[in-house]
C-alpha cells in the first residue's frame, strides 16, 4: 500500500468543512459551495492524502472537487470514526476535533484510498438511492394499510401506494437507461448479470455502491459488503458470529441475489444445502452464498471475463 506522507483530515457538515493538516497542525473552516470546495482542493498538493467520513450526502460535493484536483481520498464509516476517537481517549465532538480525528485515523491505520467515481457513475447511485427510498416508502404504507380501518383512510393510503409503485417503475426504467447511455458501465452490468441470481437492480445496486469490485481482495470486499463474519469471544466464551457494518444496500441486494442463485445454480446449491446438513441456520447458509457470489463477482470483474 502507497504510504501517504501529507494526511488531511475533512469534518464535513452541511453549510463548512472543518480540515486539519497534520504536518503543519493548522486548522481551517472552507464553506461547502462549489467554487469554495474547487478553490480548496486545486491548492492542495498532489501527495497530500484527503480523510473524512460518510455524512449522509453532504460530502458529495467534497469528492467531486478532490477528483477533479486530482487529489486522492478515503471515505471512512463514521461508526469506525468514533470508536477510534474513544480508543484515542477523545470524548469531547466538535468540528475541529473531528477533523483532527480523522487525520491520525488515516495515519494509524492507512485505510485505502476510494476508487474514482465519473458522473455517469454517480448519476447511477442517484437513482438507485431514490430507487431504495421508493421501496422504503411503499413499504411502510403497506404497514399502515395493514392497520387502517377506517374506509377513507384505506382508499387514501392505496392511492398513494399505487403512485409510489408507478414512481418506482419511472425510476427503475430511468436506472436502465442510465446503464445504457454510459458504455462502460453497460459492459459492466452486462457482465455482471451473466452471473447466478445477479438480475438488473442487484446489477445496478453493485455498480452503483460497491466502485472497488474487481481492485480489492475478497477480504477486504466481504467486510466493505457488511458480509464478513466477526468474532465474539472473551475468555471462555464463544459468541456466535455475526456479519455487521459494512454498506448495507450492498449486503441486501447480494442476500437476495444469493437466495435465487442457491436455489437455481447447482454448484451453489449445493454448497448451501451443505451448510444446512452440517447444523448452519438457514440465513446463515445464505449469507455464506452470498460471500461466495461475491468472490466470484470479484474475480469476474478482476479478470474481464463472465461467469463460466
Amino acid at each position: 500500500m502507497t504510504l501517504h506522507q501529507n494526511i488531511l483530515g475533512v469534518d464535513v457538515a452541511k453549510d463548512w468543512i472543518d480540515t486539519c493538516d497534520l504536518a503543519s497542525g493548522q486548522a481551517a473552516r472552507i464553506e461547502t459551495t462549489a467554487r469554495a470546495l474547487a478553490a480548496f482542493a486545486s491548492q492542495l498538493p498532489k501527495d497530500m492524502f484527503v480523510v473524512f467520513e460518510a455524512s449522509g450526502g453532504y460530502e458529495r460535493g467534497l469528492m467531486e472537487a478532490l477528483e477533479e484536483a486530482g487529489i486522492v481520498y478515503a471515505r471512512l464509516n463514521p461508526r469506525q470514526v468514533r470508536e477510534f476517537a474513544r480508543a484515542t481517549g477523545r470524548l469531547a465532538k466538535t468540528d475541529r476535533i473531528d477533523a483532527r480525528v480523522l487525520a491520525e485515523m488515516g495515519r494509524a491505520l492507512k485505510p485505502a484510498p476510494a476508487a474514482s467515481s465519473n458522473p455517469a457513475r454517480r448519476r447511477l447511485a442517484d437513482l438507485v438511492a431514490r430507487r431504495a427510498d421508493l421501496v422504503a416508502a411503499i413499504t411502510a404504507e403497506t404497514c399502515r394499510l395493514a392497520q387502517a380501518r377506517e374506509v377513507f383512510i384505506r382508499r387514501d393510503i392505496k392511492s398513494l401506494i399505487a403512485l409510489l409503485q408507478r414512481r418506482r417503475l419511472v425510476m427503475e426504467k430511468e436506472i436502465a437507461a442510465q446503464l445504457r447511455a454510459a458504455e462502460d458501465l453497460g459492459r459492466l452490468e452486462a457482465r455482471l448479470r451473466t452471473a447466478p441470481g445477479v438480475g438488473p437492480l442487484v446489477a445496478a445496486t453493485l455498480i452503483a455502491a460497491l466502485p472497488e469490485l474487481g481492485r480489492m481482495d475478497r477480504r477486504q470486499l466481504a467486510s466493505l459488503a457488511g458480509l464478513a463474519p466477526h468474532a465474539s469471544e472473551s475468555g471462555k466464551h464463544r459468541g456466535r458470529r455475526k456479519v455487521w457494518g459494512g454498506r448495507r444496500e450492498v449486503r441486501r441486494a447480494l442476500y437476495i441475489a444469493a437466495l435465487v442463485a442457491s436455489r437455481f445454480n447447482k454448484d451453489l446449491r449445493a454448497f448451501r444445502d451443505r451448510l444446512i446438513d452440517n447444523g448452519k441456520p438457514f440465513k446463515v447458509a445464505i449469507i455464506a452464498v452470498a460471500r461466495k457470489l461475491l468472490t466470484i463477482l470479484n474475480a469476474m470483474i478482476r479478470d474481464q471475463r463472465d461467469y463460466a
